[in-house]
C-alpha cells in the first residue's frame, strides 16, 4: 500500500495544530495555525552525532572580520542597553566563541555554553542580565522546551538578545529559502511566532533589523 502522508501534527511549541505546509526531497514541513511556527518532520531530524559533524565544519574564529561584522548586528544594539560590570551568557556559543568577545570589550562579564562545545550545566543553574543566542532558536529539537531554559536564564529587566533569520510565508517561497537547506535547521520562526513567544514568557519585544531581536524580560 502506498505511504500515508501525515496531514497535520501538534505543534511543538504551541500544542496547536500545525498542518502540512509543504515538503521537498528530505523532509515535510508544518506550519501552526496558532504561533505560526514552522516545523521539519521530526522523522527526518538528524542523530546528534551527525549534527555535531555538520557543526564541525564551522570555521567561525575571532579572527574573521567578516563574523564579527555579521554579530555586530546584534552586539551593537544591545550594547545600548547594557552597563559594565553586567553578567551574560553566550547561549549555542560554537567551537570559537566570538560574540562574547564583543561584548567583553564593553566592560560585560561573560560566560560560554553550548551543548556541544561548552557544555557547563552549571551555567544554565542562574540568571543573567544579558542572554545572547545567534542562530541557535533554529536547531531547537524541542522548541519549548528550548525558549523556556532561554527565559529561565534571564533575570527580570533583562535582555534576551536572539538571531534568526524568519520563514518566508508561503510555501513557494520558503522552498526556495536557502536557510531551509541545511539539515540541522528544524524550527523556524516568524514574527508572529516571536510574539507569541515574548507573551508566554513575559517579554517585550523588538525588531532591530530583519534577522535581530531584543527581548526585555518584564
Amino acid at each position: 500500500m502506498p505511504e500515508t502522508v501525515p496531514q497535520a501534527m501538534a505543534c511543538p511549541l504551541c500544542g496547536g495544530v500545525a498542518g502540512l505546509f509543504c515538503e521537498d526531497r528530505m523532509r515535510r514541513y508544518f506550519a501552526c495555525t496558532d504561533c505560526a511556527l514552522v516545523s521539519a518532520d521530526p522523522a527526518a531530524h538528524l542523530s546528534p552525532q551527525d549534527e555535531r559533524a555538520i557543526y564541525d565544519l564551522h570555521r567561525n574564529t575571532p579572527e574573521d572580520a567578516g563574523y564579527r561584522a555579521f554579530l555586530s548586528r546584534l552586539a551593537g544594539p544591545l550594547r545600548e542597553h547594557l552597563q559594565p560590570g553586567m553578567q551574560g551568557l553566550d547561549f549555542g556559543c560554537g567551537p570559537g566563541p566570538v560574540l562574547s568577545l564583543l561584548l567583553r570589550d564593553a566592560g560585560l562579564a561573560m560566560a560560554d555554553y553550548d551543548p556541544f562545545y561548552a557544555p557547563d550545566a552549571t551555567l544554565l543553574g542562574r540568571q543573567y542580565d544579558v542572554v545572547t543566542c545567534t542562530e541557535v532558536v533554529e536547531h531547537f529539537r524541542d522548541p519549548l522546551a528550548g525558549w523556556a531554559q532561554l527565559a529561565a536564564l534571564v533575570r527580570p529587566g533583562g535582555w534576551l538578545g536572539v538571531m534568526t533569520q524568519l520563514a518566508p510565508d508561503t510555501p513557494e517561497r520558503f522552498l526556495r529559502w536557502r536557510y531551509r537547506d541545511d539539515r540541522t535547521h528544524l524550527s523556524f520562526h516568524r514574527l508572529p511566532t516571536l510574539q507569541w513567544l515574548a507573551r508566554r514568557f513575559g517579554f517585550s519585544l523588538t525588531q532591530v533589523e530583519p534577522r535581530v531581536f531584543l527581548l526585555l524580560r518584564c
